[in-house]
Parts: C-alpha cells; structure tokens; sequence
C-alpha cells in the first residue's frame, strides 16, 4: 500500500509529463532532444564512477581477437560511445542503436577515439541485429542497454548469433537491488515515472538470471555498486561472457 501511495504521489510531481506521454507528444520528443541531451550529461557522470571497472573489464578484449588476426566488434546500444575510448588499438567497431539522434555526441566521441575503425552505424534494436550476419563478430559490448530494450533473452538470443564462436560478451548493467533492501523498495516507488521519463528503462530487472540462463558456455560476473546519490540505480552487475 505505501508502495502504491508513493507511486501516486511521484505520478503527480510528474503530471505534464504523464499529459504529453497521453497526447502523443512525450515519446518523440524524449527520443529526439530530452534523452540524447540526458544521456550525454549522466553518461559523463557515470564514466567517472566507472572507469576502473571498465578498464579492468576490456582489458582482455584482445584475447578475442579472431584467427585472421581481425578484432570485430559490434556494440548494442552505442548511444553516445562513451565505451570506445576503451577498445583495442585498430578493432573496427560496427554501432548500433534503436535511437538514431545521438549523432552530434556519437561524433564527438569517434573523433577522440580514432584509434579505433568505425565501419557502420545501424539504427537496429537489441532484439532484432538481421543486418549482421551470424557469426560475424568476435565481441558485443552492451552498458547500460538491457534495462530499456523489449526482450532481454531476446537481445542476449541475437548477441550470440552474431558471436563466432568463442566470442566474448561483455555487459555492465544496472539491475534489481536485494529485495529485502530499502533500495528495491524504493526501486519500486520510482518505477513507472522512471520508465516513461527515461526512454523504456526499467529499474527492477534481474538481469543475471537472464545471463546464466542463456546459452553462453563460460560467466564471469561480478556485482558492484556504482555510488550514484539520489538515484535508484546504484546496483550493477559487469562481467563478460563466452560463446
């Protein structure tokens, strides 16, 4: 009950948004300047809290490297490319993304970063990559996405199609606290308001049983907590896993 009277009370101090979402004018104008101009400034936050982890977590991407001596990589979800400073010297990079208006951040991001090869932009969904073949790449990258996409067994089901095999994926995500935390519990509350201002993206997923149950011969991951003050979204999980 106190769950459902905070959400009440929350759905008020966001009712305009809640009015524009009901005349049709919220969605787009979320995907073409609210959530392109958000994700840039939280990503930038984000990366400061996370840049060890990530350091840590693609320092094995060369291993990846496939027979040819080639080192393919396609990353769902690229948003504002903030995981190419990352990649190994030379890869080529295709990008993908459900959202095509992060150009002006995206181009930002690739000119810092030409040490890598960018070979294409896909406007793709996580659930539906038909225009990479299978078993094309030798690693896919995805932060921060499988909280918003429509069907995470779905996303994870593409990834390892167009994974050779012995590819890597590698993840870090933000998930469902304990459910016996003051966090779930107010995880919770923000739930509905946080998945209409930010784009589809849900607070409560249990995104490594959606891991572990898919058909990945090797997990390794790891939960963390990102300090993030003031928002539900503190806990992770980062890892890779193999084909």
């Amino acid at each position: 009950a106190s769950v459902l009277f905070l959400r009440a009370c929350l759905a008020l101090l966001a009712l305009p948004i809640y009015l524009l979402s009901f005349l049709g004018i919220w969605e787009p104008f979320c995907r073409k300047i609210f959530f392109p101009f958000f994700l840039e400034r939280f990503s930038a936050v984000h990366e400061k809290k996370t840049k060890k982890q990530k350091q840590e977590l693609f320092r094995n991407l060369p291993d990846f490297t496939s027979p040819s001596g080639e080192l393919r990589l396609l990353e769902i979800g690229t948003g504002c490319g903030t995981n190419f400073q990352f990649y190994s010297p030379g890869c080529k990079v295709t990008c993908t993304d459900i959202n095509p208006n992060f150009q002006q951040s995206l181009s930002r991001s690739m000119n810092k970063n030409q040490h890598v090869h960018y070979e294409r932009f896909l406007v793709a969904a996580g659930e539906d990559l038909h225009q990479v073949p299978s078993g094309s790449v030798d690693a896919v990258v995805c932060t921060l996405v499988l909280c918003s996409v429509n069907s995470v067994n779905a996303t994870l089901k593409e990834a390892l199609r167009v994974l050779r095999p012995g590819g890597a994926f590698y993840f870090l995500e933000h998930v469902a606290a304990d459910h016996s935390s003051w966090k779930y519990f107010w995880q919770q509350i923000y739930y509905p308001t946080w998945k209409l201002v930010f784009a589809g993206c849900c607070l409560t997923r249990e995104i490594w049983k959606n891991l572990e149950e898919a058909n990945f011969s090797e997990l390794n991951i790891q939960h963390i907590s990102v300090t993030l003050p003031w928002t539900p979204i503190q806990p992770h999980i980062i890892g890779y896993a193999v084909k």
